[in-house]
């Protein structure tokens, strides 16, 4: 299975940055138009405990995003990851690492699955495999780098 892997250093310890990532989500989270969750955008994203990630648009609906399957605070973050128009059986899942160095956190993002969603598949646009996992890896540097941003 192939996967999208994005990294960035965070000026802050694991547990800050874990922390930041999970509560702070809708601040800093950067829709990418290419990528958008539901027809009617992004909304705002929150995880709903440690349970699952959510986002709440405009009008009070809640879409589910996906299921939290690792919550490992500081460490490690694991959660199933849908947009609105893939059917019940196309999931892509997100790894979350989260590693001390020295006094920052590298924040290690790895989505896998874009693979199993077809090419015609409109959240793909067309694009083969390469060019569609190119694109996701640029929204997730912009929202890692907001991230970044909230520690400065």
């Amino acid at each position: 299975m192939s996967a999208v892997l994005v990294a960035i250093r965070v000026p802050a310890a694991p547990e800050d940055a874990f922390d930041a990532f999970t509560d702070d989500i809708g601040l800093w989270w950067r829709p990418s138009a290419l990528f958008l969750l539901t027809p009617r955008g992004d909304g705002t994203l929150s995880f709903d405990g440690e349970r699952r990630l959510i986002t709440t648009l405009a009008s009070g609906k809640v879409f589910e995003i996906g299921r939290v399957t690792a919550w490992q605070r500081g460490a490690r973050l694991a959660f199933t990851w849908r947009q609105a128009t893939f059917t019940p059986d196309q999931i892509t899942c997100v790894e979350v690492t989260f590693e001390a160095i020295g006094e920052d956190t590298r924040v290690t993002v790895t989505h896998r699955g874009w693979d199993t969603i077809p090419q015609e598949h409109v959240a793909r646009h067309g694009f083969p495999l390469q060019a569609t996992q190119g694109h996701l890896a640029n929204g997730w540097r912009a929202s890692l780098a907001a991230l970044r941003d909230r520690f400065r």
